[in-house]
């Protein structure tokens, strides 16, 4: 069956991106406690390319098919992980880049809406939070996927969001989405 990407943000409301996201049926790999593990031999690069053996995958139905099998543990390991088998995988920053926003509202009656790099959407709100990571210089934000796997914003996206920030309030800039307040930190 031939890959079908979902159709643009920009043409759905976030009512309809809200269900998309509730319609996505992930494999439960925070359930599975396969006993046998071994070395992925991938890696996902800082920029959300994924790797195999040193060459990219490039088929996007594959890194979508393989993100689906991502879990992280509370020691920090990253592993694709199926019912009989655990395989390390190497990320280098987040598991995730947030290609693509979509926002709706102003104020505290804002939505943002996240495309990821793997066509997954993401409501940033109480279940997936945006936070800056100080250990960026400077501060990066990062929205929280699922279970310990986080994405980084692409330029782009933060540029919009910052922008968005800043205009609403320049004073301690951020951005309401879904009843919660995410602030940007300090911007120069």
């Amino acid at each position: 069956m031939p890959y079908t990407p979902p159709p643009e943000l920009a043409s759905l409301s976030l009512e309809q991106i809200a269900d998309l996201v509730r319609s996505r049926k992930l494999p439960p790999v925070d359930d599975w406690q396969p006993e046998q593990s071994g070395d992925s031999e991938m890696r996902i690069a800082t920029d959300g390319r994924w790797f195999h053996q040193g060459g990219e995958i490039k088929r996007p139905a594959m890194v979508r098919a393989f993100s689906s099998l991502l879990r992280r543990d509370p020691d920090g390991t990253h592993w694709l992980v199926t019912p009989y088998e655990k395989q390390s995988i190497e990320i280098e920053d987040a598991a995730f880049i947030a290609a693509e926003l979509r926002s709706e509202g102003e104020g505290k009656t804002r939505q943002l809406a996240l495309r990821l790099n793997t066509d997954d959407l993401v409501v940033i709100g109480p279940q997936h939070q945006m936070v800056m990571r100080e250990d960026n210089d400077p501060p990066l934000p990062y929205v929280h996927v699922r279970g310990g796997l986080w994405a980084k914003l692409s330029r782009p996206v933060y540029y919009e969001m910052a922008e968005m920030a800043l205009e609403e309030n320049p004073d301690n800039p951020g951005l309401w989405s879904a009843g919660r307040y995410f602030p940007f930190g300090h911007m120069s």
